[in-house]
């Protein structure tokens, strides 16, 4: 049985990149760090990252080609501090995630909170435009 490509239908035009899109975004979806997504009224998202142990100074945020970027990497190890962990269930490793952000949606600001990373988003939403194509005689 072939797959059939939903952006390959006959109706929808200019949609091939479609596919490529949800590729990248099915990427490096590891489960660290855990995060949430929610809905802001009227036009916006706020995505949260569990980053418990990362300062500012260790958290990057870039927006590269509509995918949005956020790279954890803690500067010092605990153990180079004379430290002996018994048990170390508090995760310190690098991370990056990733999330594909629709034409339209733009990074509103970031900012951490009680190990909580906050990087809101907004959808600018375009207006409705009407136009009449005339039909032209050779």
């Amino acid at each position: 049985m072939s797959r059939i490509a939903i952006a390959t239908h006959p109706t929808l035009l200019g949609f091939d990149q479609l596919e490529r899109l949800a590729e990248r975004a099915s990427k490096g979806a590891e489960g660290y760090p855990p995060y949430n997504i929610e809905h802001i009224q009227p036009d916006g998202f706020r995505i949260t990252l569990a980053v418990a142990g990362f300062a500012e100074d260790d958290l990057s945020i870039t927006l590269e080609d509509r995918q949005l970027i956020v790279r954890g990497r803690q500067a010092t190890e605990p153990e180079a501090e004379g430290r002996t962990f018994l048990h170390r269930g508090i995760a310190a490793r690098a991370f990056q995630r990733s999330f594909v952000l629709a034409d339209g949606v733009e990074v509103g600001s970031a900012r951490l909170e009680n190990g909580l990373l906050h990087v809101d988003l907004t959808r600018r939403v375009p207006e409705q435009i009407v136009q009449t194509i005339p039909i032209s005689r050779p």
